[in-house]
């Protein structure tokens, strides 16, 4: 589903910095993968490359055997659209909407609407358990509520590829372990691939697999052993 090959990327102007070199791997259709790393490694640098949110400066990312850079901006919002879901560290939720509007965003954009589009997303909701804060606005919510408004988001339109930037890092130990086994679920019965950037040996145990990132590469580790 994901093949990333030669990756290189580098920030800054004169005094570039270079944020990691020649990294690849490939990720299986359904495959939980975790990636870890010292922090400002670039875990969620290379998230956003595989969403096409960045560009790099060298190296191919295929996704389903399509090589990304050569889709357009246009062609680029579509796949993502259509094929990803994601999470990300500062939540991206919409103030002005309620928490079900929120969670229904993605398939409002896909044009889902009426009742599958509602079950769809009471069923989220449930998982996440705001069942009961649904007509809520996002500003009276904790961080940890409005970290599940996010996961329900990113995975309502039961998207092939999740990409979880360290989705359990303001909740409960409680609610971590709930949002790992939604995301568990979504490799395991939707046959989705879950890219998991995190800190957390909790999460990154629960993968198939862990990437650990450095500069130099990837070096892939059994989760069994961390």
């Amino acid at each position: 589903m994901v093949s990333v090959a030669n990756l290189t990327k580098t920030f800054g102007g004169p005094d570039r910095r270079r944020v990691f070199e020649s990294i690849a791997f490939t990720l299986a259709r359904g495959e939980f993968v975790a990636i870890v790393g010292e922090s400002g490694i670039g875990k969620s640098t290379l998230l956003n490359l595989v969403a096409g949110l960045e560009r790099a400066d060298s190296g191919t990312i295929s996704i389903d055997g399509v090589d990304i850079a050569s889709l357009s901006d246009d062609a680029l919002t579509l796949l993502r659209r259509h094929r990803m879901g994601f999470v990300f560290q500062s939540f991206h939720v919409l103030p002005y909407l309620s928490v079900a509007q929120n969670v229904a965003l993605p398939l409002a954009l896909l044009g889902e609407h009426g009742d599958d589009a509602d079950a769809r997303t009471n069923e989220m909701l449930r998982a996440v358990g705001l069942e009961t804060r649904a007509h809520a606005r996002t500003r009276e919510l904790s961080g940890g509520e409005l970290q599940r408004v996010a996961i329900a988001r990113a995975l309502v339109h039961r998207p092939a590829i999740v990409l979880a930037d360290e989705p359990t890092g303001n909740l409960d130990p409680d609610n971590a372990a709930e949002v790992i086994a939604l995301l568990r679920g979504c490799a395991t019965e939707n046959g989705a691939t879950v890219m998991l950037a995190t800190h957390s040996r909790m999460a990154a145990a629960a993968a198939d697999r862990v990437l650990v990132l450095s500069k130099d590469g990837v070096t892939a580790r059994d989760a069994s052993t961390l």
